[in-house]
């Protein structure tokens, strides 16, 4: 069936004079709903996963008119999981040899910095053609929910992923709530079974080894972007140098992130909450060992025979 895009795109509207096709709102409100982390809207159950109405209109609004180019890589990942830091790195490492983008990271804070498909996208249509645009996308979608011109163009993807309990504590920090694009299994799933059918286009990432292996993990990441280290850049320091811009002690002292807002005056989020603690095991602060391992049991139940786990070997 054919959507009504009128709220957002005046030539979709019916030519022939026919009753509209129904609006992303009224297909929205007949799908089921559960009271979310955020006490402004319920979530909303489409196509395997939750998310707000707010997301959820331009998720589907993006599935029906994103054209993805083939130089496009896309930071994929579920909420509080890295993508913060992900992002700041990916604009980092494309930028560091681009005069008109220097200091990009100082005035801005990450997210502002690169398209976010399913929130920018439905408020300016044209943004994806914008010249001078950077060759990064961030999402939150599920890799089952992407635009299929995602999938079809031949565009790199990387995603970073969490252990469970520790996005768990911060998203529960930053929301207080249920979680928005879960469950969180088939979204890690999704990406990770991707990762293994097609490696060259898919790269997948744990923020722990991010965090544990920075220097490794960076350079392997600009690879994967198309912008890899030279020799003369890495013996003058250079990936050193970017690693230590988009620290969180660096990002997180910067004007912009300590007294910015991210989004519109109604619901606009306060720079400084994308900047806590980052830390492996910071559960342990807020978790039982037997909530801990609860958690555990229910994602190597869920990830069983997919050949990833987050359980560390013995």
């Amino acid at each position: 069936m054919a959507l009504n895009l009128s709220t957002t795109c005046e030539s979709c509207k019916d030519e022939n004079g026919s009753p509209p096709p129904p609006s992303f709102k009224e297909i929205i409100s007949t799908h089921p709903t559960e009271n979310g982390w955020k006490v402004f809207q319920h979530l909303c159950f489409y196509q395997g996963f939750w998310c707000f109405p707010l997301h959820l209109k331009g998720a589907m609004f993006a599935q029906h008119h994103f054209k993805a180019q083939a130089t496009d890589v896309f930071l994929c990942s579920a909420p509080k999981t890295g993508n913060t830091w992900l992002k700041a790195l990916s604009v980092a490492i494309v930028t560091r040899n681009d005069n008109s983008n220097n200091n990009l990271l100082l005035n801005k804070v990450p997210h502002e910095c690169i398209m976010f498909l399913e929130k920018d996208l439905i408020k300016n249509p044209t943004a994806q053609s914008d010249e001078g645009r950077l060759p990064l996308v961030a999402t939150h979608l599920p890799y089952t929910a992407l635009p299929k011109s995602i999938l079809h163009s031949g565009c790199k993807m990387v995603y970073i992923c969490r252990d469970p309990k520790d996005a768990f504590v911060s998203l529960w920090h930053f929301a207080r709530g249920k979680s928005n694009f879960g469950p969180y299994w088939d979204h890690v799933l999704g990406y990770w079974k991707a990762s293994q059918e097609n490696p060259e286009k898919v790269h997948f990432m744990r923020y722990e080894n991010l965090l544990t292996d920075t220097i490794s993990e960076v350079k392997r990441l600009a690879e994967c972007l198309g912008y890899p280290f030279v020799r003369i850049e890495e013996k003058q320091g250079a990936v050193e140098k970017l690693v230590n811009l988009c620290s969180l002690q660096n990002l997180s002292s910067l004007e912009i992130n300590k007294n910015g807002k991210y989004g519109d005056a109604e619901r606009g989020i306060n720079n400084n909450v994308y900047f806590r603690k980052g830390k492996i095991g910071d559960w342990m602060n807020y978790l039982t060992p037997e909530m801990g391992e609860k958690l555990d049991n229910i994602m190597e139940e869920k990830l069983s025979g997919s050949g990833f786990t987050f359980r560390e070997p013995n």
